[in-house]
């Protein structure tokens, strides 16, 4: 069978991968318009979508990427690889900041971590044989392990996870799934999983705490991070993680809906059918998802099985809408921003993790201020954007959106050059 590559999937590749972007680069963080922001805790919004997106986006690209479904060994080893690659990835963003080398500082040290990343990125999305990309994400993947757990005081409380690790372990088990199941069985294992974790989260005591509850930090999801991650969570809650290992288990269900949506689009049918039976599937996981919110309330941090269908379904239905413009009605007018930006978000994410923090790093003296010393992100946002705008928000979304658009250049070129960075 012939790959189908769609349009509509990598614009919508595109628009999420934009939208992360700018999320996750505001001009100033104390002053961001609400949707910008994820919820508190129960609730959702538009910054809430971002990662099952992702996570459901992968899953319908699964069976578009295997459509004859052959496992065997070397199958195998292809999915384990660009696992173990996409997981490296991810925890290399937490040890940027704490890599020290020789005792330097500053510029220079910045110099070195930057030459370590590039080596990193490299050995993580080169293109090498199979053995070389075997050897290199496994050693990789056992410095990390013994850098986090050594005793050595620069790495002794790094993360280890996070939103590329979970979409790596998603990759995995949904590419198995599809490979060596049926669409039952995947619908079977969907349903046990939000269902088991619904019991497991409303049932079961928090040893040490008491009753079942949805709270933060005392829940049995944070009990289980603080045991088995003590010391390595994400550094804005400590004491559990919101990419921990129980939560993990629904965010799978997000990449099944998105595989057996894939599955859809395989199907020998109209593509006017394949539209509605998406959006339709679509809204009918919104409802569900809002009526399960009733008693297990959407919530991303606690991935929520409620969260889960709430995601899918308007990802499901977002999807058929492009996917009727786009590969069925044939209008493409106006959405070769979004494509540029689709075809190439490894790239993307990985920097965009990087660079922040190597901007930080170089710092000098205030000019406002002689007496204090800014770091050159803050003065490109403070003398270079802030003064333009009254409104503090509006300047911090413009922050955002200047740094989108070098990256749409950036991203421009490497696809007028068909250069396209995967793991």
């Amino acid at each position: 069978m012939i790959r189908e590559r769609l349009i509509s999937l990598d614009v919508f590749r595109g628009l999420t991968i934009l939208l992360m972007t700018i999320v996750n680069n505001p001009g100033d963080w104390g002053n961001v318009f609400p949707p910008l922001l994820h919820a508190e805790w129960h609730g959702c919004t538009p910054t809430d979508l971002v990662f099952p997106f992702f996570i459901f986006i992968m899953g319908v690209a699964v069976p578009l990427a295997m459509p004859d479904k052959i496992y065997d060994g070397t199958t195998f080893n292809k999915i384990l690889v660009r696992s173990l690659r996409m997981f490296c990835l991810g925890i290399f963003f937490n040890f940027f900041g704490k890599i020290q080398l020789f005792g330097l500082d500053g510029i220079p040290l910045l110099v070195g971590r930057l030459a370590i990343t590039i080596a990193v990125g490299y050995a993580l999305m080169g293109s090498f044989s199979s053995k070389v990309k075997n050897i290199l994400a496994f050693s990789i993947l056992i410095i990390y392990l013994f850098l986090a757990y050594s005793g050595i005081e620069a790495y002794h409380d790094v993360r280890l996870p996070g939103v590329l690790q979970r979409i790596a372990i998603v990759y995995f088990v949904v590419s198995l799934l599809y490979l060596k199941t049926s669409q039952k069985t995947q619908i079977i294992t969907g349903i046990a999983l939000l269902l088991g974790y619904w019991a497991v989260m409303t049932l079961i005591p928090v040893p040490g705490i008491g009753a079942a509850n949805l709270e933060k930090g005392t829940n049995l999801a944070s009990w289980l991070d603080s045991i088995l991650l003590e010391g390595h969570m994400y550094r804005g809650t400590i004491t559990w993680d919101p990419e921990g290992i129980l939560s993990t288990l629904p965010s799978i269900v997000n990449g099944i809906i998105g595989l057996l949506i894939g599955q859809i689009l395989l199907r020998e049918i109209g593509k006017t059918e394949k539209a509605q039976k998406m959006a339709i599937m679509g809204v009918g996981l919104i409802i569900g998802g809002l009526l399960w919110n009733t008693a297990f309330p959407i919530n991303k941090s606690l991935w929520t099985s409620s969260y889960v269908l709430y995601t899918t379904g308007l990802a499901t239905t977002f999807l058929a809408i492009l996917y009727y413009v786009l590969d069925i009605a044939d209008y493409k007018k106006g959405f070769k921003l979004f494509l540029i930006w689709g075809v190439n978000p490894m790239i993307v994410f990985f920097a965009s993790q990087i660079i922040p923090q190597a901007l930080v790093m170089i710092e000098f003296q205030n000019p406002h201020n002689p007496v204090e010393k800014i770091n050159l992100l803050n003065y490109l946002y403070s003398f270079g954007i802030a003064p333009f705008f009254s409104n503090p928000m509006t300047a911090s979304l413009a922050g955002a959106l200047v740094y989108v658009a070098i990256w749409t250049f950036i991203l421009w070129v490497f696809y007028k050059k068909k250069l396209i960075f995967k793991v």
